[in-house]
């Protein structure tokens, strides 16, 4: 009997299983070197291709607010940009005449009419019901961003656990990529001001959508400065991974353990004279408390403790199951 028994392909069972953390940063936390979470201000400044290093935006890190603006703009809102549910599809035509200059040959002439251009940009969509991608697009309109980083949300923000809030109110997300407004300060529920990309951790705030200028407007920088607290759950997928331990009747039915030996046998050289008579009867079986799982250099990376002793049986399989969260 081998002291390793490798497995088969049959004994290893690999599952997925998404599991979630909640974070909740406040203040001056947000910008901790182990949190991280940037805010920004973009503006449609309408600069020419040459950007310079002013118009500067950011908490920890410093982009330029027409680069922000036009980034978010590109990535998110290209397809809407018509409409806040979707621009329209593209609807040319080409209408043809036929000319003949004489009865040898013929020409066929057209003319290209309408929209030739189809939107056909992918901007990472929560969900194709409930579509509100209201985007400026006037002269020095405003959007706010807030960064989180992908070490922190993982694979991306679970739907309905985003929740931000600032003296002004709060914002919360609505399960399908909106971001709403509530405040008792301004008497508002539940107002559409922007949307969440979930997937890259990116929440997005319309300026405009705060209606016009004075206080109530000014709710938009509120949730952009350092006075708010963010709130949201994390989401990562673990691989469990099932070993199966199998032992036949015929295996692993002598016992290591040397408190079987006695020791007061004068030649030691023969091992089974120094047995205790317990441990040399036909119907004597060892007790399991530990399982080893070894690589293919036989060597130890992973103990299993058994929560207790467990008889081998000699007379039918047993088997030991482990799991492992990878």
């Amino acid at each position: 009997m081998s002291v390793f028994k490798p497995f088969s392909p049959a004994d290893l069972i690999v599952t997925p299983f998404e599991v979630d953390k909640t974070f909740t940063f406040k203040g001056n936390e947000l910008t901790g070197s182990n949190v991280g979470i940037e805010r920004y201000i973009g503006k449609n400044l309408q600069e020419s291709l040459w950007v310079s290093g002013s118009n500067t935006t950011g908490q920890t890190s410093l982009e330029n607010q027409q680069l922000i603006y036009d980034s978010i703009k590109q990535l998110y809102y290209t397809n809407y940009l018509d409409s806040p549910s979707g621009s329209s599809v593209s609807t040319a035509s080409f209408e043809s005449t036929t000319f003949v200059p004489d009865f040898t040959t013929a020409a066929i002439l057209g003319v290209l009419t309408g929209e030739q251009n189809t939107t056909n940009n992918y901007n990472y969509l929560s969900s194709t019901i409930n579509i509100n991608r209201t985007f400026p697009t006037e002269s020095n309109s405003e959007i706010g961003a807030i960064s989180i980083p992908s070490n922190l949300f993982g694979e991306y923000i679970k739907p309905g656990s985003f929740f931000l809030t600032s003296v002004s109110g709060s914002i919360i997300d609505d399960t399908e990529g909106n971001l709403l407004f509530s405040s008792s300060i301004y008497a508002v529920s539940n107002r559409h001001v922007g949307n969440i990309i979930y997937e890259h951790g990116m929440a997005i705030i319309i300026s405009e959508s705060f209606g016009g200028y004075g206080s109530f407007r000014n709710s938009f920088y509120s949730f952009i400065d350092n006075n708010i607290t963010c709130s949201f759950k994390s989401n990562i997928t673990l691989y469990e991974a099932q070993y199966k331990c199998t032992a036949r009747p015929n295996e692993f039915l002598f016992s290591q353990n040397p408190s079987i030996i006695s020791g007061s046998n004068s030649c030691p050289e023969d091992i089974t004279s120094t047995l205790y008579n317990f441990a040399t009867g036909s119907y004597f079986t060892p007790y399991v408390t530990t399982v080893g799982l070894y690589n293919n250099d036989k060597e130890l990376v992973a103990v299993g403790k058994l929560a207790q002793p467990l008889d081998m049986s000699d007379t039918t399989d047993t088997t030991i199951l482990i799991n492992l969260d990878l």
